[in-house]
Parts: structure tokens; C-alpha cells; sequence
């Protein structure tokens, strides 16, 4: 069993959420065992996160019920059998487990059809086939009938995004071994490693002091390549690696970092030059992250600088507001800032990044590079977010531009061809938002130009 908060905690939650709702249910599905190629060999379990923050129980078969009318919390499930017991031991019983995150009662599964039916039933869109084949058997409803409830969805994001006390301490512990899987890697990435070498450093950390990795990590001298999961190639002299990586603790909340090294333990001056770009974007929006600030203004803050260092060095040119506004950035950094961070190292994005990272106040750009941010709205207190920016020069990307003549009148094509072999630079933190600014959590880990060529040559 995964260790617990308080059972006040969960009935806080429940509680608040059922304050928002003067009818009706909350349906909440655990996740079942996801077999790898057959029934008993299973993949490593995870629980569904809004299961973890309303009920805690990181076990298959279970169902939470949140009874708005009466409201109280109901934990549908079986008490193990003595052939289960056989095979994994002794097992708490569903009252006791009921009583560790404060539900009020206990049903066995085979009731949970006949409870719900008649009732006003919201659920979350589910994201697993087998989960949305049972929501509809249990529904009465085709799979194209089920409709998860939008007012659901934005009253969990209310509650889940701000993170308390409690869950700093976690994702703080989360952070720190997900800083150690770097700092490993750093001292082993040398000419002649394997990229899958330093792949299974940093996972077996992983392993060892949390929960496994928060997502598949991404190793690779392709850095161009943002999520690239291939790691078959030798480390070479002259060339960056790219890690982006995260760690679970045991209560399942996320840390994500990137680091970009330079394999001969020294970046080259061109290597340099686009470092301290990403590396200036990196310092000043995370400087700039506070309470009140949207953070689309931060991602704005993040590509002027990456822009006009581009153009210092003659890949862009033209006006550097006008660039800016149109996005022409977009050609190298493709993607936003960041995301937030919680149970899910992408947050709640189960429901749609809309969801999650606009509200009525922002809605999404259609230009080019803002149009991909996941997070864009106003910061708070207890928010956790993601910085990171980073260039990448992408050949079909940029063959496909210049072809197309797209937004000639900003960006040097014909220099950028002699970019072509660079790869890509990111850098990322994740970043609470306190009451006076905002703080990376977790240990320091290097990052600037001299921290990183100090700790690969040591």
C-alpha cells in the first residue's frame, strides 16, 4: 500500500468539492492492471489521479463515490480473497481501508450499478479504453452517449491546482530525486557512453528513492527532436545532450527538469552563444513569475529575449516587437513555456489543456508559437509550473518554412542552413508561485554555463 495524508485531508477535499454541487454524484474509477503483452504480466500500476487526491488508495477495483445530497463518500469494493492473499499476502479490508482516507461507507462493487442508476451522475473524461467502456455499462449509455460533466471538470482544476502545505513537502522531495537523476547523469556523460548508459542511471534513481519516472524520459544528442525517446546512439565529441526527466515520489506527485550538456565537457562558442540565450530566457521568467502575472506575459518576457539574441547573431532580423507579435519565433522554439505540475507532470491535463491552463479571463491564440501554450493564465499562490523555454533548429521545419517563404522578412534562411546539424537547448524548473514571488523547487541543480562545464569536467 502507498503511504497516506491524514484522512481529514481527503474528507477536506471531498467536502469542498461536494459544497459546489446541491445534486447529484461524483463518480470516480480507479484504474485497473494494464497487461504489458499478457493478462499476469502487468505494466507498473499507476492510480488515476483524481482517484489519488480524493481517495488515496493507490489500488485497481475500487470505485469512490462522492454523494453530493447526502454528502457523505462511498468506497465500492470487494475485501481480498484468501487466493489473493496467497499471492501477495495479507491485505487490509475495505472498512479499513475506508476508514485511512475517511469515507464514510463501505458497498461491495456488484451494488454500484443499482446505486447509481436514477441519479445525476458527473464524471471526468476518461482516458483509458477500459475505463470508458465501464462508465458506459454502468451508465446505461453508447460510448459516443458519455458526456463528462464541464462543471465537474472546473471545480477538481479549482481545488487541484493550488497546491497546500501538504503537497509542497511532496513535490519538493519529488524534485530533489529528480535533480539527483541529473546531477548522476552528469558526472557519467562523457565521449563513448551510451545514451542508453545514462538512460538507465537516471531510472534506476527513479526506482530506488520515489515511485519510478513521472514520464518517459527523454536522453538524446537529437535534441531538435522536443520528446525524443531513442536512445541508441554513442556520445560524441562536439555534440549537446539533452535530458528532460522527472520523478514520482511514493505519493505519486511529479518533478520534471531539462538540462542540456555538452558531451566534450565544454560547450563550443557557438554552443555557447544559444545556451545563454535559453539560458537568460530561463533566469528572467522565472524572476518574473509572481502572483498576478499572467503567464502568458512570461512566455512573451521568455521569447524577446530568445528573439533578439537570434537576431544579435544574425539568424532573425527585422522589428523585435513586430517579430514577437507574429510569432515568427515560433520556427524555433515551437512549443509554450510550460504546464503545471502536480499528481500529473502535466497536471489535470486528462481534461484538456483549455481546462487547465485558460479561463475566461485568456482563451488561445491562434498565432504561431502562442498558440501552444499549455499554461497562460494568471499566476497564484500555490500554483506550480513549469519554465522552459528553448531553440531548436529542426531541418524539416526549417526546410518547410523557407520553402513556404514564411515570415522571410525576420529570419535569415540562408544562415540558418549552417544551423542545420546543432540539435536543441532546453532548460527547465519547476516553480512555485508563493505571497511575495515564487521559488524553484527543490535542490539547485547547475544550469548555468559555468555550473554545467564545472560539474562534467570534475
Amino acid at each position: 500500500m502507498n503511504p497516506l495524508f491524514t484522512p481529514n485531508i481527503y474528507q477536506e477535499r471531498r467536502n469542498k468539492l461536494s459544497a459546489a454541487f446541491p445534486h447529484g454524484v461524483a463518480l470516480f474509477l480507479s484504474n485497473g492492471e494494464s497487461p504489458v503483452n499478457y493478462p499476469a504480466n502487468t505494466y507498473r500500476y499507476r492510480q488515476d489521479s483524481n482517484f489519488l487526491y480524493f481517495f488515496g488508495l493507490a489500488i485497481p477495483n475500487v470505485v469512490g463515490v462522492i454523494d453530493f445530497e447526502q454528502n457523505k463518500s462511498i468506497l465500492f469494493g470487494d475485501d481480498f480473497t484468501i487466493d489473493d492473499i496467497i499471492w501477495m499476502g495479507d491485505q487490509p479490508k475495505m472498512s479499513d481501508l475506508a476508514t485511512q482516507i475517511a469515507a464514510e461507507e463501505v458497498r461491495p462493487l456488484a451494488e454500484l450499478s443499482s446505486f447509481l442508476k436514477g441519479k445525476s451522475v458527473h464524471f471526468t473524461p476518461p482516458y483509458r479504453a477500459e475505463n470508458k467502456i465501464e462508465l458506459a455499462r454502468l451508465l446505461g449509455k453508447t460510448l459516443e452517449e458519455l458526456t463528462p460533466s464541464v462543471e465537474l471538470i472546473k471545480k477538481i482544476v479549482s481545488l487541484r491546482e493550488i497546491k497546500s502545505l501538504e503537497e509542497i513537502v511532496q513535490m519538493v522531495e519529488a524534485n530533489e530525486i529528480g535533480a539527483f537523476m541529473h546531477k548522476m547523469v552528469m558526472k557519467f556523460c562523457k565521449p563513448g557512453a551510451t545514451e542508453r548508459q545514462l538512460f538507465g542511471i537516471a531510472e534506476s534513481i527513479a526506482l530506488t528513492m520515489g515511485d519510478g519516472t513521472s514520464f518517459p524520459i527523454i536522453l538524446s544528442q537529437n535534441g531538435q527532436t522536443l520528446h525524443n525517446h531513442d536512445h541508441s546512439l554513442t556520445l560524441e565529441e562536439g555534440r549537446l545532450l539533452v535530458m528532460d526527466s522527472g520523478a514520482e515520489n511514493v505519493m505519486n506527485y511529479c518533478s520534471d527538469h531539462t538540462r542540456t550538456l555538452p558531451v566534450s565537457g565544454k560547450f563550443s562558442t557557438r554552443q555557447k552563444e544559444i545556451y545563454e540565450m535559453v539560458y537568460q530566457a530561463n533566469m528572467a521568467a522565472i524572476a518574473n513569475c509572481k502572483p498576478g502575472i499572467q503567464n502568458m506575459e512570461n512566455y512573451k518576457l521568455a521569447v524577446t529575449i530568445l528573439t533578439e539574441g537570434l537576431q544579435k547573431i544574425g539568424l532573425m532580423k527585422g522589428n523585435l516587437e513586430e517579430s514577437v507579435a507574429l510569432g515568427t519565433h515560433a520556427l524555433f522554439m515551437p512549443h509554450g513555456l510550460g504546464h503545471q505540475i502536480g499528481l500529473d507532470v502535466h497536471d489535470m491535463e486528462d481534461f484538456g489543456e483549455n481546462y487547465v491552463g485558460y479561463d475566461d479571463t485568456i482563451q488561445r491564440s491562434s498565432i504561431p508559437g502562442y498558440r501552444s501554450l499549455r499554461m497562460a493564465k494568471t499566476l497564484r499562490p500555490g500554483h506550480v509550473i513549469t519554465v522552459e523555454p528553448g531553440i531548436y533548429f529542426i531541418p524539416h521545419l526549417i526546410d518547410i518554412w523557407k520553402k513556404e517563404k514564411k515570415f522571410e522578412a525576420f529570419i535569415n534562411y540562408d544562415k540558418l542552413e549552417n544551423y542545420k546539424g546543432f540539435g536543441g537547448i532546453r532548460i527547465e524548473d519547476s516553480v512555485l508561485i508563493t505571497e511575495e514571488g515564487s521559488r524553484v523547487l527543490g535542490t539547485h541543480l547547475p544550469k548555468s554555463v559555468e555550473e554545467i562545464e564545472t560539474i562534467l569536467q570534475s
